[in-house]
């Protein structure tokens, strides 16, 4: 497949390229700094942006794909968080492109705790949402574009992401009883949002996924 992934230099966003490329897709790295993309390789095209704002780059980018994914978030630097609405400028950008090239297909990376799944988020993790109310609500109103758009999407909601291998061992569903402090890896991640793009499930669905 013809995979478009934006957020593409994140440390999520890493694991879907390189998982998509060894798969044997045709993966199209969108980045706003050139220093920062993949190591050239067969199979991997860059195309460089910035999909707050570069209607034209983004639409590029996306023509001709079969699927886009998206790993946005919200950049830190030491002095905080570098803007908190980037999903709010991002998401029409990108569902204006997919419509106007008619790519039908997004898988869009989330964050459990952002609107409704909030109720899903065990006591012990909530307590750290207070800090993080400007990125969760940043993400929830780039979500209610996506799901005004006539798109296939699937909005994937994580639970604690950490570093560690991909196992394929993970549960997912809309709905997930959760207890403690639940994680997840991101190679994991980036494994379920592939096998989503590549069996079309979840249309229009959340999916919850935990390790």
């Amino acid at each position: 497949m013809r995979i478009v992934v934006f957020g593409s230099t994140g440390a999520t966003g890493r694991q879907v390229v390189a998982q998509a490329l060894a798969a044997g897709h045709e993966v199209t790295a969108f980045l706003r700094e050139p220093a920062k993309a993949p190591p050239a390789r067969d199979g991997l095209r860059v195309a460089v942006g910035q999909v707050t704002s570069d209607q034209a780059a983004v639409t590029a980018a996306v023509s001709g794909a079969d699927a886009v994914v998206s790993t946005l978030g919200t950049e830190r630097t030491w002095q905080g968080l570098s803007s908190p609405t980037v999903m709010a400028r991002a998401t029409p950008l990108i569902v204006r492109a997919m419509e106007e090239t008619g790519v039908g297909r997004l898988v869009w990376l989330s964050g459990l705790g952002v609107g409704d799944t909030l109720a899903q988020v065990p006591a012990l993790p909530r307590l750290s949402y207070r800090a993080l109310r400007r990125v969760y609500a940043d993400k929830a109103a780039g979500e209610q574009t996506l799901r005004r758009s006539t798109l296939d999407w699937t909005l994937v909601y994580p639970v604690m992401l950490t570093n560690r291998a991909r196992t394929g061992r993970y549960r997912h569903g809309e709905y997930l009883e959760l207890s403690g402090l639940p994680t997840v890896s991101r190679a994991d991640v980036a494994d379920f949002i592939l096998g989503r793009v590549a069996s079309g499930d979840y249309l229009r669905k959340i999916a919850v996924i935990a390790g």
